[in-house]
């Protein structure tokens, strides 16, 4: 029997929303570049790749061009397969180690709660074409680990934006985060949308690593703890965090299992 690779969509209660991510639970660990190449295969934002530890399981997450430190909805996705197949009973919490340290993950009923690093954000000098590139004027420019996180002023500029991702790939970061507050009458506490095509990923649908950025930026500026947000994607997602400082912050979300397929390479 080939290797089982499940897609599961993140950050959502329904089929064909939020974001989709590929996972591998491996009997052993794999080459690199074969775990490249199925991402690469698959073609969406993150595949992720799972090896059993005494105490957890090892954690990869590669894009279709490269691996990265941290992704939030593959994470999401992992820990929603390993309960669903039967890998850790359904009171168990999964344990990841990863090159991010170690990640937590708890089932809240119908939800499921990540343990994630903050990522704290500072105060930026943007490139002269940042603006032309998000195709937006912007209120403000900080920068984390991530890359840059800008301020707009409002929702509708959030959600109508079309940026110039070509553009957009010649500036010296991986990802661009930007967000808004909500309209009044929203549910939501802030709105935002993540573009790395850097990563040889022009939008993410919905990204966990981004509201690790939002979770502190937005409390020092909202002064709360606990939001409800939503990524304004074409598919969109919801996310609910809380952050009361520190150096953690507690990210949930939903999942659905999409289909199952058998590698045969």
């Amino acid at each position: 029997m080939g290797q089982i690779i499940t897609q599961v969509d993140a950050f959502t209660d329904k089929p064909f929303a939020g974001n989709p991510a590929a996972v591998c639970v491996l009997a052993a660990p794999q080459e690199t570049g074969w775990m490249q190449q199925v991402a690469q295969e698959m073609n969406l934002s993150e595949t992720a790749f799972l090896v059993k530890q005494d105490d957890g399981f090892n954690l990869r997450w590669f894009t279709p061009a490269v691996e990265v430190p941290l992704c939030g909805h593959a994470t999401l996705a992992s820990a929603h397969v390993l309960w669903s197949q039967g890998h850790l009973a359904s009171d168990e919490v999964a344990r990841f180690h990863t090159k991010s340290g170690l990640l937590i993950a708890k089932r809240q009923n119908e939800w499921i709660e990540l343990n994630f690093p903050a990522n704290h954000s500072q105060v930026a000098i943007a490139p002269p074409e940042l603006s032309t590139a998000l195709g937006v004027n912007y209120k403000a420019v900080y920068q984390n680990s991530l890359g840059y996180l800008v301020e707009v002023a409002s929702e509708d500029v959030v959600r109508q934006m079309q940026p110039n991702f070509q553009l957009l790939k010649t500036f010296p970061v991986d990802g661009v985060i930007v967000t808004s507050t909500t309209n009044p009458s929203s549910e939501y506490d802030f709105v935002s949308r993540f573009f790395a095509p850097a990563l040889g990923i022009d939008e993410d649908p919905v990204t966990g690593a981004a509201h690790c950025c939002l979770a502190p930026f937005w409390r020092d500026r909202l002064g709360k703890n606990t939001f409800l947000a939503y990524q304004a994607s074409r598919r969109g997602g919801v996310v609910k965090l809380y952050y009361e400082g520190g150096d953690r912050v507690l990210l949930s979300g939903q999942a659905v299992t999409i289909l199952q397929g058998e590698l045969i390479s």
